[in-house]
């Protein structure tokens, strides 16, 4: 019975069509773009209806259309796709910041292979003793030992939604993942217990008197509120002594909501454009605009970034430097600069559908390209990894948008040419930075940049330091 109305329903569809392309051609309304379109949708239920008869096995029709839909957005660029159920439901998961799983900050690596960015601190997977830069060469799900070595699968080319989609699951499950790192003659498995991972979007703490750390993960529903919250926790604990400077971590942040992050470059911007979109029409045109509610006091900013800095992330970072209002310090971004906007279907599926580019305060397009450091600091870790195991950027993606210059007759940021950039005197081999940040010499850099930024405002404000280096009437000037 259920094969007798598949046949009706492609037979009748076929039908439909056949008599649409008829009518167009006979009443000359239709022309030759109307009728290969209708050829087109002919040819998909022709090819349907062939594998739904002589496939070598009963396939569900509903598969094939899933997976019809699947192929066609994933003809469209990296991030269109099809969402169903499943899909959909992890999307809405990741926006709120809570779900059930290990507690790994995972990217692709240009070998193919899955790589942890960061466990987080106080997860399954921090406890179990995964570490950042580690390969996920392979991920076991199912709870049963016996089972295990048949039902392990491979990372590599594993797409990173299939892998998140395998490593997370109901609380109090076990999964296995085989991992390996420098040092290890051979991948090592872990046994690793499923719980209830709460993701922070916004932490912060003092790392010496008067400069504060500020670290955004991903921008989620209640970004802006964490961020706020911890701003005000981080003025309680500098106590009397106001904060003189900010260092922005948004390293390894993929981006989210295109909302969120208005409003948190809006924290330190108090006018003038955050970023605009532009979709196929000029009237589709958007403009984002900074306010002065609830701005931060003016103390010097320098965001971190880094080849995981990405699209929302890159946004702020991007807002913040074409209106001088902080130093970009790390590594070259992503280079994700196209939004998605994402639809509701039936039986509760979504089409994320890519529908702009964004551009900057100043008309840049990061697309492919990135946001350009104005100070480069590299990890050493990453400068000295193989060229074959570092990050994916959006320019690996196959068929990525390609780069489009800024807009002509864009306005120039306030300040100058945002293209003028300072190169980091310190060579990336340079032994790590003592202290209490230990081996991180970005974030080391960034907190001398601050500190000499802070000097000079000082002294220029300051009439007898100024007069004191001022050199004597008639003396030559060195």
């Amino acid at each position: 019975m259920r094969r007798q109305r598949i046949r009706f329903l492609l037979t009748f569809l076929a039908g439909v069509i056949a008599s649409a392309v008829a009518m167009a051609v006979a009443s000359g309304v239709g022309n030759v773009a109307t009728a290969a379109r209708y050829d087109d949708l002919g040819l998909f239920t022709s090819v349907l209806r062939l594998v739904q008869q002589n496939y070598v096995e009963d396939v569900e029709e509903g598969a094939l259309i899933r997976g019809a839909m699947r192929g066609m957005l994933a003809e469209l660029d990296p991030h269109s796709s099809f969402l169903d159920s499943e899909a959909y439901r992890e999307m809405q998961v990741d926006t709120r910041g809570e779900f059930h799983g290990l507690g790994i900050e995972i990217t692709k690596r240009r070998d193919g292979f899955i790589e942890v960015v960061a466990p987080i601190e106080g997860t399954p997977a921090s406890v179990a003793g995964i570490r950042a830069r580690d390969s996920i060469v392979a991920i076991c799900p199912t709870e049963k030992p016996s089972d295990w070595t048949e039902e392990c699968r491979s990372s590599k080319n594993m797409t990173l939604f299939e892998a998140v989609q395998l490593m997370r699951g109901k609380r109090g499950t076990e999964i296995r993942i085989e991992i390996f790192r420098e040092g290890f003659e051979a991948p090592r498995r872990f046994t690793i217990r499923r719980d209830v991972v709460k993701i922070q979007s916004v932490t912060g703490r003092i790392v010496e008197p008067g400069y504060a750390l500020v670290r955004i993960r991903a921008f989620q529903e209640h970004t802006i509120d964490d961020l706020e919250q911890v701003l005000d926790d981080l003025q309680q604990q500098s106590g009397a002594q106001a904060l003189e400077g900010i260092v922005l971590d948004m390293r390894d942040n993929p981006g989210g909501l295109l909302e969120q992050a208005v409003k948190v470059a809006n924290v330190w911007l108090s006018d003038g454009l955050v970023v605009y979109t532009k979709g196929r029409a000029d009237d589709q045109r958007q403009e984002f605009r900074a306010n002065d509610e609830g701005n931060e006091p003016s103390y010097p900013i320098a965001v971190l970034v880094n080849e995981g800095t990405a699209s929302a992330s890159e946004i702020v970072a991007g807002a913040l430097q074409d209106q001088r209002r902080a130093l970009v310090i790390g590594e070259k971004t992503f280079g994700k600069g196209s939004v998605q906007t994402v639809y509701p279907l039936e039986n509760d599926a979504g089409l994320r559908l890519t529908t702009a580019l964004y551009y900057t305060p100043a008309g840049r397009s990061i697309q492919e390209v990135g946001i350009t450091p104005d100070i480069a600091v590299a990890r050493a870790a990453a400068s000295e990894a193989p060229a074959d195991t570092r990050r994916m950027r959006e320019s690996d993606l196959e068929g990525h948008f390609r780069h489009q210059d800024a807009e002509p007759g864009s306005p120039e940021p306030p300040g100058g040419n945002p293209d003028v950039k300072i190169e980091d005197e310190t060579p990336v081999d340079d032994p790590p930075v003592a202290g209490k940040e230990g081996d991180d010499v970005q974030l080391a850099r960034a907190l001398e940049v601050l500190k000499s930024w802070t000097y000079f405002e000082r002294l220029r404000g300051d009439p007898a330091q100024m007069q004191a280096r001022a050199p004597e009437p008639g003396t030559p000037a060195p």
